[in-house]
């Protein structure tokens, strides 16, 4: 049984905070889905991670190509991974539910803490997977460093 990880985003912006903790998760030996909610958006995020330094150089695909089932990072805008991933990574609003985080290693929402509705959405997604009897962390940058200030 996994967990949701919840990351409020109030220093670096998701283009920056992606990368490091998809670094995480492929160092545990996880695939993972990058799941967005707007395929223009992802496009952009997968543009992003293609620029980043070639001594970080991360894997990855944007759901939709050939080799989407090998891919050990998959950006997608839909529900389902061609990936079979261990791990979501849950972007701008995009839904998770208690069945994906009880069946997958680790399920992270990333939100944006600048943006009112990111924050009280991402509040929505945790009473709904706290309820549903998923356990929970909530990780906060906001001292400068992640810490994590709740746990259920």
């Amino acid at each position: 049984m996994g967990a949701a990880y919840f990351y409020h985003l109030t220093r670096g912006p998701l283009e920056e905070t992606l990368p490091v903790l998809l670094g995480k998760a492929r160092g545990a030996g996880w695939r993972i889905a990058v799941r967005g909610r707007d395929p223009e958006r992802m496009a952009w995020l997968d543009d992003r991670l293609w620029l980043g330094p070639e001594e970080s150089f991360l894997a990855h695909g944007l759901a939709g190509g050939p080799h989407d089932a090998l891919q050990p990072v998959l950006l997608t805008a839909g529900q389902e991974a061609a990936n079979n991933p261990e791990c979501v990574m849950a972007v701008d609003g995009a839904a998770v539910t208690p069945e994906e985080v009880q069946a997958l290693n680790r399920v992270c929402v990333l939100f944006d803490g600048t943006d009112p509705e990111a924050v009280q959405h991402a509040r929505g997604q945790w009473k709904s997977l706290t309820d549903a009897g998923c356990s929970a962390q909530y990780w906060s940058e906001e001292s400068g460093r992640w810490e994590k200030k709740a746990e259920k």
